[in-house]
C-alpha cells in the first residue's frame, strides 16, 4: 500500500486556510499555492539521496553534502496543477516539466484526455505528479497510468487537498504510488467536488467560472 504523508506543518495549514476562504481572490490564491507548493516540496523530497563532495569555502577546503545526480520530472495534471509548479520549481530549479491535459466531465464526473507533453527522458526521472485537487482520484490515476506506460516508475503524487475516495482510488490501483496532501477533508457531494474543500482550484487560480 502506497504511504500517504498528510503535511500539518504551520505555515501550510495556515495558508492553506486563507486559500479556502471564498473572500480570498484569484491573485492571492495563486500566490499562496506556490508556497504552500514550494513548503510541501521539502517533505516530498525528503528521501533523495545525497553525496559527499569536496568543495572550498572562503576559509579553507571541507567536505559537504548534495543531491545525488537525481533527476526530476514536475506533471501537473492541466489546468490546475500548474498553479504548483512555479514552486517546486524555485526549490528544484533544474527540473524537466511535463504537461498532462485532462478534464472532467460535468455528466460521468470522469476524466477526460486531451493533451501529453513529457521529456524525452521521462522514464529516468522521479516524477512529481501535481493536482490541487484529489477528489475521486480518476484523473490521479488516469495520469499515472499514461506514465507507468511511458516506462516510469518512481512517481510521487502531491495534491493541495484530498477526499478520502481520492485517497483510496489511488491507493488501489497504483500501491506504489505515494501520495503527499496537506489536507484529508470530509468527503464527495453528489457533484464529486470535495467537502468542504474549497471549491473549483482551477476557476480559483484563473479567474473563471
Amino acid at each position: 500500500m502506497s504511504k500517504l504523508t498528510v503535511i500539518n506543518h504551520p505555515m501550510v495549514q495556515h495558508k492553506l486556510t486563507i486559500m479556502r476562504d471564498v473572500r480570498t481572490g484569484s491573485k492571492d490564491f495563486r500566490e499562496l499555492l506556490k508556497e504552500i507548493a514550494l513548503l510541501m516540496g521539502y517533505e516530498v523530497t525528503r528521501d533523495f539521496p545525497l553525496e559527499d563532495v569536496e568543495i572550498e569555502t572562503p576559509m579553507e577546503k571541507m567536505k559537504a553534502r548534495k543531491v545525488s545526480g537525481k533527476k526530476v520530472a514536475i506533471v501537473p495534471i492541466l489546468r490546475a496543477g500548474l498553479g504548483m509548479v512555479d514552486g517546486l520549481l524555485t526549490l528544484i530549479p533544474v527540473a524537466k516539466v511535463g504537461h498532462i491535459g485532462l478534464y472532467r466531465n460535468e455528466e460521468t464526473h470522469k476524466p477526460v484526455f486531451y493533451y501529453c507533453k513529457l521529456p524525452f527522458d521521462i522514464a529516468q526521472r522521479t516524477i512529481i505528479v501535481t493536482d490541487p485537487m484529489l477528489a475521486t482520484g480518476g484523473s490521479a490515476c488516469d495520469a499515472i497510468d499514461l506514465l507507468k506506460e511511458k516506462g516510469c516508475t518512481n512517481i510521487r503524487l502531491m495534491c493541495l487537498v484530498a477526499a478520502p475516495e481520492g485517497v483510496r482510488a489511488v491507493q488501489e490501483k497504483h500501491p506504489d504510488v505515494d501520495i503527499y496532501v496537506a489536507a484529508v477533508d470530509d468527503r464527495l457531494n453528489d457533484n464529486c467536488y470535495i467537502l468542504p474543500g474549497l471549491g473549483d482550484a482551477g476557476d480559483r487560480i484563473f479567474g473563471t467560472k
